[in-house]
């Protein structure tokens, strides 16, 4: 059986390392096996990371949701139930771009949850 040294594949793995960890510091971007552990952990943060970002942006509307509702004399609680009573299905990115950029819109969805609260009591 022939001996197989893989020095092209070898070679370009590593070349690929390396060209994900420039910028690194020190040897993380000069030396394969530190560089190797930098880009694993840095991929790793990245995978999480989206994650996490779709958390943050759910907090992120839920405040000003809850701040926009505030305004119009509701918590952020009874404005989402007083919505599901009222049959308005908006997802809280579209309420929190209302509640930004167009307040009598959002009033008048305040105002609509109010009277379901209202004619469910």
């Amino acid at each position: 059986m022939p001996r197989v040294k893989r020095g092209t594949k070898r070679r370009a793995k590593r070349k690929k390392i390396l060209d994900r960890a420039s910028g690194y510091f020190l040897t993380k971007s000069k030396l394969h096996r530190a560089a190797k552990e930098a880009v694993d952990r840095a991929l790793k943060f990245a995978y999480s990371g989206r994650k996490q970002k779709k958390r943050q942006y759910r907090s992120l509307w839920i405040v000003r949701i809850g701040a926009a509702a505030k305004l119009s004399g509701l918590s952020y609680s009874q404005f989402v139930h007083g919505l599901k009573l009222a049959n308005v299905e908006l997802d809280r990115k579209i309420l929190a771009d209302l509640a930004v950029n167009d307040a009598a819109a959002f009033k008048s969805l305040a105002e609509q949850a109010k009277s379901a609260i209202a004619g469910a009591a």
